[in-house]
Parts: C-alpha cells; sequence; structure tokens
C-alpha cells in the first residue's frame, strides 16, 4: 500500500561550492536517499540547499513501537514516524514529551532503541521491521563530544583572573549539537556533526580527566554546540568527572547559552558538580535574539530568550558567588548592534542583578552563514566596554584580536 502524505527533500542548487560539509560533518542518514531529516539543509556553510515536496509515493512498512505493530510510511525518520503515530516531540523542554532540540542528530536528546542500539529519532531512518522502544530509563545516554584540547584562554565561566596567567590554564571538549541556528555560529564545525561516534558520560569524562593531567592543569570545561541539551547526559558527566576529579583544586566548568537551562536543570547541574558556568545573553529585545540565533518561531524564540535570562537571575540568587563563579558571555556586533542602546539596557539589567558579576563582550567575527560581517575592531571593543563600565557594570572584559582586556 502506498501513502501519499507530504514529505520534503533537500536537494542541492547552483550555490553548492562543493566545500564537503554536507558529507565530512553531517552524516546523512538516509539509504542513499533523502529522507528529509533537514541536517544538511541547516548545516550547509553556503546555504546552497533546498526543501522541494518529494511526490515519490512511499510503502507502507510495520515497525513495533513500545510493544505494538504499527504501519507507517517507508523512506523517513523515526521521529516522523513516531509522529504519525501521536507521539509528540518538542523544541523546549516540557513533560509527556521527546525533547528534540538541535535536529541534527548530535545531541541525542532525543533517544530512542532502535532494534536494541541507542539512537536519535531525529536522524535515523526507520525502516521495515524495526522494533522501537521509547523508553530509555536506565539506559546509558549518548552523545557526541569532540575537540578535546588545552586552552591558554578558557571561556565565558572562566575567571578574568585566571586568564591571565602563562599557558595553558584548563582542558575542554565540545558537544555537538544546538538548539539554535545562529548564521554566525562560531563553531558550525562541532555544532552540525553528526558524522562522529557517540560517547558515554564515563568516556567523555575520563578522556578529559587525562587531560588534565597531561596539562597539568585544574580547570576541565565543556562548550558546545550547546551542552546542556541532553540533560541526562550532561549530569552524568559531571558526576563522573567530580567522582575522578575528587581534589579540591578541580574545578569543573559550564559554557553555555542558557536557553533552556530551566531552574531545576540548573539545580541539577550544580548537585552534580558544576563550580563555573558561562551563560550567554544573545539580546534583550526579541527582535534581535532571532536575529543572532536564526530562531523563526517567535513563541519559541521568547521562551529561549526569557529562560535565559531568568538562568542569570536564578544562579546570581541561589548560587553565585558563594557556590559557583559565575561569567555572562554577550556577543558584539554592530549587524547586531548598529548602535549601543540594546547593548546598554542589556547592561543595566544585568547590573540590577548583581553589578560585579564578570561580563565577557565576545567580538563575532565572520563565520558560517555571515561571512559579510566585519569583526570590530579592539578600539572599538574598548568602547563597548566604556559604556556598559558607565551603566554600572564593574568587572567588563573584552575579548579582542589583540587579546583580552579587562576588567
Amino acid at each position: 500500500m502506498l501513502m501519499a502524505d507530504l514529505f520534503l527533500k533537500y536537494v542541492k542548487t547552483e550555490k553548492c561550492v562543493n566545500c564537503g560539509f554536507c558529507g565530512s560533518v553531517v552524516r546523512c542518514p538516509g539509504s542513499g536517499y533523502c529522507i528529509g531529516c533537514g541536517s544538511c539543509y541547516v548545516a550547509c556553510p553556503y546555504m546552497a540547499r533546498e526543501p522541494v515536496e518529494d511526490h515519490e509515493p512511499r510503502r507502507k512498512i510495520k515497525i513495533i513501537v513500545d510493544g505494538t505493530v504499527y504501519e507507517v510510511a517507508e523512506k523517513t525518520t523515526v521521529m516522523r514516524a513516531l509522529e504519525s503515530l501521536g507521539y509528540r516531540f518538542t523544541r523546549f523542554p516540557e513533560e509527556n514529551a521527546i525533547f528534540s532540540p538541535c535536529l541534527t542528530g548530535g545531541c541525542y536528546s532525543c533517544p530512542v532503541i532502535v532494534n536494541g542500539e541507542v539512537k536519535p529519532a531525529c536522524h535515523t531512518e526507520v525502516k521495515d521491521g524495526d522494533v522501537i522502544s521509547t523508553n530509555v530509563e536506565g539506559v546509558e545516554p549518548l552523545r557526541i563530544v569532540e575537540g578535546f584540547s588545552p586552552h591558554q584562554v578558557g571561556g565565558v565561566g572562566t575567571p578574568y583572573w585566571v586568564k591571565g596567567k602563562a599557558g595553558y590554564i584548563e582542558v575542554a571538549a565540545f558537544a555537538a549539537g544546538c538548539n539554535l541556528r545562529c548564521p554566525t555560529c562560531q563553531n558550525y564545525f562541532v555544532t552540525y556533526n553528526s558524522a562522529l561516534p557517540a560517547m558515554t558520560p564515563n568516556e567523555a569524562a575520563w578522556k578529559l580527566s587525562l587531560m588534565r593531567k597531561r596539562y597539568g592543569v585544574d580547570r576541565m570545561a565543556i562548550s558546545g554546540g550547546e551542552a546542556t541539551l541532553n540533560h541526562d547526559w550532561i549530569v552524568k558527566f559531571f558526576k563522573k568527572l567530580r567522582r575522578l576529579n575528587p581534589d579540591e583544586n578541580a574545578r569543573f566548568h559550564l559554557d553555555t547559552n542558557a536557553t533552556v537551562l530551566t531552574r531545576e536543570r540548573i539545580d541539577d547541574l550544580i548537585m552534580a558538580g558544576v563550580t563555573d558556568i558561562g551563560p550567554d545573553l544573545k539580546a534583550f529585545r526579541l527582535e534581535t535574539f532571532q536575529l543572532i540565533t536564526g530562531i523563526e518561531d517567535k513563541e519559541l524564540a521568547l521562551k529561549y530568550l526569557k529562560t535565559s535570562w531568568d538562568a542569570v537571575k536564578y544562579i546570581a540568587d541561589n548560587y553565585y558567588p558563594e557556590m559557583v563563579f559565575m561569567g555572562i558571555g554577550i556577543p558584539y556586533n554592530r549587524f547586531f548592534y548598529p548602535t549601543l542602546e540594546e547593548l546598554l539596557k542589556m547592561g543595566e539589567k544585568i547590573a540590577s542583578i548583581d553589578p560585579d558579576v564578570q561580563v565577557c563582550v565576545l567580538d563575532y567575527r565572520p563565520e558560517f552563514r555571515r561571512r559579510e560581517i566585519v569583526q570590530p575592531t579592539p578600539k572599538e571593543m574598548l568602547r563597548v566596554k566604556e559604556a556598559l563600565n558607565g551603566v554600572g557594570l564593574r568587572k567588563v572584559i573584552v575579548q579582542t584580536i589583540a587579546g583580552h582586556f579587562g576588567p
């Protein structure tokens, strides 16, 4: 029997420059044909893929989901198949729904068990005879993690007095998958990676701990992508990291866009061992947030924006500075902020939370899909610092091509 539901496929356009990104970094989950996952579409640096209606007839195939036999369309994702059966997927964590924030197969936040193996529902082809379980309780979580390396500067959540030291100051890992679609993504090779094998929290914690010993540092960090998407994974990662590094000098650092960092998730992470956290605040106004993040859905964008600001205030009110060090990141480029008006509103709001909290302004460089923007000069960044100091922030650092300045 054939199915006539509307499906999409993603095809190359004349914009393609054969950069190879959609083959080397993005792993196509289809078996020689497009199953409409959309990974190549959102990941292409040159926007050289476009969606078109796929009118190819699709057979019905039989699968078993949570013990019940169903018929679904072939040549699509497990996620779409489950949606057709009434399962609900969301891009913000909710009760009675499967959280599927990245939709590119890196974060494994939408895990299902397919024929005995943990797979991301958003990035796995459904096949005839599949036995699928949506109950993953007690199953070891997975996530793609890469870029284990030493760093001389650190991240947003690195205290300024540590940044000034010579040599390496921390080791870091980077988690694939992100819920945002920033056209200026500064780390898109990590964000959209679905080609590497996934790791357990224990594997990643062991690897980062060994790197700490190798480079003789006390700080261990994870960033992304967005490290907090797969909550089960990140909590177990920090718990294992703390067990492997029980000494009082060890510091456990998380950098995050904070857009899904609910109060409950923050509590879990602090209890798991996080000692340093660097939430990014992308914007003050919803329109600017959408411009920077590429999130077109206003309701979702507003939820992300409010959650990030609430996370900063919640951490400041309940954990900072006694239990956790917090450094706040703000992206800056004239493309986002033609004037400093909105940036100053952000500064005023942060100062009302805590004028002594560390704020690091990041000079966003031309990258990914916005290669035409101009990276701010050191002089421009120093003007930003002066302006933020002027609204009451006492510890402002600016990142520049000439190094970090401040506080």
